[in-house]
């Protein structure tokens, strides 16, 4: 089966979720790495996917701080991504695709899709994931385990968001870590860990990501 995942930005290097993707040792899933979204992404090319994997941040690329969506030139813009969700498709936000911030409408479009809004993170720190309830996410993962990252604080802004993982740090304090959202017809998961290479090496974050692809392609890991 084949995803889409997009990555690629100023503060978030796509070697790092290439060599984290590699690491997973999945023969299930394919993936495939788009970095310039703004000149390779059309809706068309979306359709070919039954899901997305978003570790980007609103730039070009890693060389590039220039915003990734601009009206009358990005083709996919937020919106489709909400459209995409809704017509049956899944995607997962991982990390930098929660580090969308200011008041641009494109930027707020994302926002209310994915279900956050991001507002900072301290230094880089040990912190602590914790089981929040039972969910398909969570299944075969520890309670509670620990990485070295970027803790993210975030607001939430969905009222229907399911939230299964907590973080805290002795930085950060206690934030909102994952959680899944039924959209139309699809589904949308959300980590915020997943900065440095490591974290994604973890054998039980890399539970959470397989059991999060699994759970956003629900009926359609039969169908592709």
């Amino acid at each position: 089966m084949k995803i889409l995942v997009l990555c690629d930005d100023v503060w978030h290097p796509a070697e790092v979720i290439e060599k984290g993707i590699a690491s997973l040792h999945t023969k299930e899933y394919k993936f495939d790495f788009v970095k310039a979204a703004k000149d390779i992404l059309t809706s068309e090319m979306l359709e070919a996917y039954p899901m997305i994997i978003g570790c980007k941040s609103n730039n070009l690329t890693s060389g590039n701080a220039a915003p990734w969506f601009e009206g009358g030139v990005t083709e996919v813009m937020a919106g489709e991504f909400q459209s995409y969700v809704e017509r049956g498709g899944g995607f997962l936000a991982v990390h930098s695709g929660n580090s969308f911030q200011g008041e641009d409408d494109e930027v707020k479009r994302y926002t209310e899709f994915v279900g956050n809004r991001f507002l900072t993170h301290p230094p880089r720190c040990e912190v602590t994931l914790k089981k929040m309830k039972e969910h398909p996410v969570m299944n075969g993962v520890a309670e509670e385990f620990a990485v070295r990252d970027e803790h993210y604080q975030i607001e939430m802004l969905a009222e229907d968001a399911d939230i299964f993982l907590q973080s805290i740090s002795g930085n950060g304090g206690v934030w909102t870590a994952g959680y899944t959202r039924e959209m139309g017809k699809g589904r949308l998961c959300v980590l915020t860990p997943g900065h440095t290479l490591s974290v994604w090496q973890n054998r039980e974050f890399q539970k959470l990501l397989l059991n999060a692809i699994s759970w956003c392609l629900g009926e359609k890991m039969n169908k592709f």
